[in-house]
């Protein structure tokens, strides 16, 4: 959200309140009631917050590597986007350095017994080469649906390696240093194994519903004497154009989300790609949290207590000491009653914690599932962060938000799974060759 998931949302979905799922929390240090009486003070004292600072310069959008897309559409842009490209090869994998498309298919994959590092060698070389095709706007062989790979809309497929894929195939050496699953987060975690660990990850981003789903049956033909598939999941955030330029877009709990994210390419390089050395020089760590939304019981606060929550407004994203979205919060100031105006429970302050915000790359996307049988929504968040090492960056901030965000009495993670985003290839080289030889 404008702050919802394990990073200070200056960025990042559903779930049901502990009160009425039985589901208990690290001793909440506040309640629903001391989130009241905070924002029936904010109300009295918010006249009293200024604006401070200059704040952080990415909105909305993800640092391009190069000079490639910069998040802001021209109309010729918007009139072509059915035939607009990303480029496929490169240092870095597209698809984490893009910004967001409006469609993700999340497709995760179990190596199926006895393959090993020279039939993934094969897959990928396959997988490879279509995904080349297919994101050029050209078929890939074998397509019956040729036509259907006109319209790449900014296609991006970003492969992805599971944990255990290292060891299945013989090369626990090569698996990343720290690279490992997350540690339990059990005040708040209740996560379920259809959405947990997989070998092999294909995230297949576009503009286009229609291309996504394409995409998704070509590469599954591809993969599937190889794998088993392990889960799809799909995601969406609002189509490019439907809002004002550069602006953030929202989530289903309507809060602006995706606000904080590296301000420049320095720190961008420093932050996203894996510094080296060896095969994995330009990679990238991916978490993924599958995030439920408990809506109904959000719908029921009024607006000034989830602005409390969050530390943000509803209105612009602006942090409660700020105007304006990309204003630094000024985390010791105070409101007219002498309480921080950015209460300690405030999903902003412990994303950040103490001193300069830790920074990670963050790509939500929103999920909108079947209602149950009472007609309550299944809605939430695909929660997507990108960084250089998820044991000093994503997982300290975790654990703060996981003991005392008082937004986790309606939002729950559900699933839980991480990869290893190897570097980008060259024409005539394979995603993972360095890794694979």
């Amino acid at each position: 959200m404008g702050d919802l998931s394990p990073s200070d949302h200056r960025t990042t979905s559903a779930q049901t309140s502990p009160i009425d799922s039985g589901r208990t929390l690290a001793q909440p240090r506040y309640s629903r009631r001391s989130l009241l009486f905070a924002s029936a003070a904010a109300a009295v004292g918010g006249a009293a917050a200024v604006a401070v600072g200059g704040g952080i310069t990415v909105a909305g959008r993800q640092i391009s590597t190069a000079a490639t897309t910069t998040g802001n559409i021209e109309q010729d842009e918007a009139d072509s986007v059915g035939t607009a490209t990303v480029p496929f090869y490169g240092t870095h994998q597209a698809g984490v350095s893009t910004p967001a498309q409006a469609q993700v298919a999340l497709c995760a994959f179990d190596l199926r017994h006895g393959i090993d590092g020279i039939a993934l060698g094969k897959l990928l070389r396959i997988v490879t080469d279509d995904i080349a095709r297919i994101t050029s706007g050209r078929p890939a062989l074998g397509d019956t649906a040729p036509e259907l790979a006109a319209t790449p809309a900014r296609l991006t497929v970003t492969v992805g390696f599971g944990p255990a894929l290292f060891d299945k195939i013989g090369r626990p050496d090569a698996r990343p240093s720290g690279f490992a699953d997350l540690p339990a987060f059990p005040e708040i975690d209740r996560l379920e194994d259809r959405y947990g660990a997989a070998d092999l990850l294909l995230q297949i981003c576009a503009d286009d519903p229609v291309t996504v789903a394409h995409t998704q049956r070509m590469l599954l033909k591809d993969t599937r004497a190889f794998a088993s598939t392990r889960w799809v999941q799909r995601g969406f955030v609002r189509a490019r154009g439907s809002g004002p330029v550069g602006s953030t877009p929202r989530n289903v709990m309507g809060q602006v989300d995706g606000t904080v994210n590296p301000a420049d390419q320095s720190e961008f390089d420093q932050l996203v790609w894996h510094p080296g050395p060896g095969w994995f020089t330009g990679g990238t760590m991916m978490v993924l949290r599958r995030i439920r939304m408990d809506v109904n019981s959000w719908d029921a606060l009024d607006r000034s207590a989830m602005e409390t929550t969050v530390g943000r407004r509803l209105s612009n994203g602006a942090p409660l000491t700020g105007s304006d979205e990309h204003d630094e919060p000024d985390l010791r100031a105070t409101d007219a009653t002498g309480l921080l105006a950015i209460a300690d429970f405030a999903h902003l302050r412990l994303a950040r914690g103490e001193g300069p915000a830790p920074q990670i790359l963050r790509r939500p996307n929103n999920y909108d599932d079947s209602p149950g049988a009472d007609g309550d929504s299944d809605l939430g968040q695909l929660f997507c962060c990108y960084q250089a090492s998820i044991a000093s960056q994503f997982v300290p901030m975790q654990r703060r938000l996981a003991a005392g965000d008082l937004l986790n009495q309606w939002i729950t993670p559900i699933g839980s799974a991480v990869f290893a985003i190897p570097p980008g290839c060259e024409p005539g080289g394979y995603i993972g060759d360095g890794l694979l030889g």
